[in-house]
């Protein structure tokens, strides 16, 4: 079974995600933190993570270079209200593998990815 970390500084879209992501019947952990996300991915007990671009002590963009530098670099999908085409430019730059608008159908795009 495939470990999904998700990450958002959101209570709520961390409690809807993590019981989509059950749905899917993928095991999950959400941190509103970059760094617990970093301490978790160090372990290498991590398959995928989710994140948003507003995490409590870091950026999302800050995070995903953070992961890919990282000695267990894992893909990363964000998922965000941020609907700006430099920023998804940017993010697909870093190596992201999809830029999800949580205002779109974000659950069957990454059902897509996920499933």
């Amino acid at each position: 079974m495939s470990r999904v970390i998700h990450a958002d500084n959101s209570e709520f879209f961390r409690k809807l995600m993590k019981n989509f992501l059950s749905e899917l019947g993928l095991e999950s952990e959400s941190f509103e933190r970059g760094e617990d996300v970093i301490n978790v991915i160090n372990t290498g007990e991590a398959s995928f993570v989710i994140t948003g671009l507003a995490l409590a002590d870091m950026s999302g963009e800050e995070l995903i270079k953070r992961i890919i530098a990282s000695s267990h670099p894992i893909p990363v999908i964000t998922v965000t209200s941020n609907d700006e085409a430099a920023q998804a430019k940017r993010l697909n730059a870093l190596g992201v593998r999809a830029n999800i608008l949580k205002s779109g159908n974000w659950k069957d795009e990454l059902r897509k990815i996920l499933g």
